[in-house]
C-alpha cells in the first residue's frame, strides 16, 4: 500500500499544471480613444496586422510589429531578479522575445511603465550583446541580459531577455502593458534568444513539452495561461489535434471560411496563426471586406466596423474548418460590445505577396476554442471552452 501510495504521489508531482492568471485591461485603443487622440495616432499610423508575420527571410531587421497590440486586452504578471520586480506582460504566442522597460531608458513612454533595475537585483547578468526590434515608424531598442524570471510559482532562472534603452514615439507611453513575453518558437526569436517557455523545459520546470490558453470575457470566470499540462475542465468534448505546418509562429493550415454552407474565402486552402497577441480575428482585405458587408457591418469616424446591436440575433455563424472539423464562430463572438456600441472584431490585413492567404485567429477565436500549444509534438489541440 505505501508503494502504492508513493506511485500515486510521484504521479501527481509529474502533472502539475503552473496555471497564470490574465487580467482585463482598456486596449491601447481604448485609451486613446479616451484621451480623445485615436484620430490623430491613425493619420500617423496606418497599422498593417499581416507585418508581424513576414518571412524572416525577407526581413533586413527583426520585425515585431507592436501596432498589433492595439486592441489586446489580456494580461498577465511575471517577476523579474532577485528580489522579483513586478511586470505586467503581453503573453505572446505571435512573438518569441521576452522584453521588459529598463532604468536605463530615456523615452517618455518607459516613464509611465515599471522599469527594471539591474542593480536591485543580485541574480542578475549582463551581455554586451543589443537588442533592436522595429514597429511602426521607430524601434524598441536596448540589450541582453541574464535573470531569474517568474512566472506563477515557476522560478526560470538564468533567462535571457531584453532591457529597452530606448522606445520612441508616443505608442508605447499609452499602452496599458510594460512589455512581451514571447511564446513562439525560437526560430523567430530576435538576436536568437532563448524563448521563455523553451527555458522552462530545457531545465525540467514543466512536466509536459506544452502550455494551454483559456480566455473568457466574463472577469469573474478569469483567463489562464496554464505551463505543462491540459486542465480539461476549462473545455468540452474532446480536443482535435491540428499540425503545425510551420514551426515559427503557430501556424497551422486551414481549409476553408464559410457562412450558411458557402465558401467565402481560403476556398483552395489556406494558412492561419493562432495569436493570443492579435486581440482580432483577422484575413486578406478583399475577405473581409466580404463579410464586413455581408453582416452589415460599415466604418465610423475611428475606422472602426459598428453594427446595429439589434441585429447580432440574426447573424450567421463564421465556420472556420480545420483538418476537416468545423469551428463555428458564432456573432456573439465575432461582434463585441463596448458600452452601446457593437463593433465587429474582424479586421482586414494586406497580405504580402510572400506569405499568400493568411488569417490570424486572434482572441475573438480563441476565446471560443480552448487552445493547447503541444511542442512536444509540433501541434495545436482545439476544443469548445466552457
Amino acid at each position: 500500500m505505501k508503494w502504492l501510495l508513493l506511485l500515486s504521489l510521484l504521479a501527481l508531482s509529474e502533472c502539475i499544471i503552473h496555471k497564470v492568471p490574465l487580467v482585463r485591461k482598456k486596449s491601447l485603443r481604448k485609451n486613446l480613444i479616451e484621451k480623445g487622440l485615436l484620430k490623430d495616432y491613425l493619420k500617423t499610423h496606418t497599422p498593417n496586422l499581416a507585418t508581424k508575420y513576414l518571412p524572416k527571410a525577407f526581413d533586413s531587421v527583426p520585425t515585431e510589429t507592436l501596432e498589433n497590440y492595439l486592441d489586446t486586452e489580456y494580461f498577465g504578471t511575471i517577476g523579474i531578479g532577485t528580489p522579483a520586480q513586478d511586470f505586467t506582460v503581453i503573453f505572446d504566442t505571435g512573438s518569441s522575445n521576452l522584453w521588459v522597460p529598463s532604468v536605463y531608458c530615456s523615452s517618455a513612454a518607459c516613464s509611465v511603465h515599471n522599469q527594471f533595475n539591474p542593480e536591485d537585483s543580485s541574480t542578475f547578468q549582463a551581455t554586451s550583446e543589443s537588442l533592436s526590434i522595429t514597429y511602426g515608424t521607430g524601434s524598441m531598442t536596448g540589450f541582453l541580459g541574464y535573470d531569474t524570471v517568474k512566472v506563477g510559482n515557476i522560478e526560470d532562472t538564468n533567462q535571457i531577455f531584453g532591457l529597452s534603452e530606448s522606445e520612441p514615439g508616443s505608442f508605447l507611453y499609452y499602452a496599458p502593458f510594460d512589455g512581451i513575453l514571447g511564446l513562439a518558437y525560437p526560430s523567430i526569436s530576435s538576436s536568437d534568444a532563448t524563448p521563455v517557455f523553451d527555458n522552462m523545459w530545457n531545465e525540467g520546470l514543466v512536466s509536459e513539452d506544452l502550455f494551454s490558453v483559456y480566455l473568457n470575457s466574463d472577469d469573474e470566470k478569469g483567463s489562464l495561461v496554464m505551463f505543462g499540462g491540459i486542465d480539461s475542465s476549462y473545455y468540452t468534448g474532446s480536443l482535435n489535434w491540428v499540425p503545425v505546418s510551420y514551426e515559427g509562429y503557430w501556424q497551422i493550415t486551414m481549409d476553408s471560411v464559410s457562412i450558411n454552407g458557402e465558401t467565402i474565402a481560403c476556398a483552395d486552402s489556406c494558412q492561419a496563426i493562432v495569436d493570443t497577441g492579435t486581440s482580432l480575428l483577422t484575413g486578406p482585405t478583399s475577405a473581409i471586406s466580404n463579410i464586413q458587408s455581408y453582416i452589415g457591418a460599415s466604418k465610423n469616424l475611428l475606422g472602426e466596423n459598428v453594427i446595429s446591436c439589434s441585429a447580432i440575433d440574426s447573424l450567421p455563424d463564421i465556420v472556420f474548418t480545420i483538418n476537416g472539423i468545423q469551428y463555428p464562430l458564432p456573432a456573439s463572438a465575432y461582434i463585441l460590445k463596448e458600452d452601446d456600441d457593437c463593433i465587429s472584431g474582424l479586421e482586414g490585413m494586406n497580405v504580402d505577396t510572400y506569405t499568400g492567404e493568411l488569417w490570424i485567429l486572434g482572441d475573438v477565436f480563441i476565446r471560443q476554442y480552448f487552445t493547447v500549444f503541444d511542442r512536444a509534438n509540433n501541434q495545436l489541440g482545439l476544443a469548445a471552452a466552457v
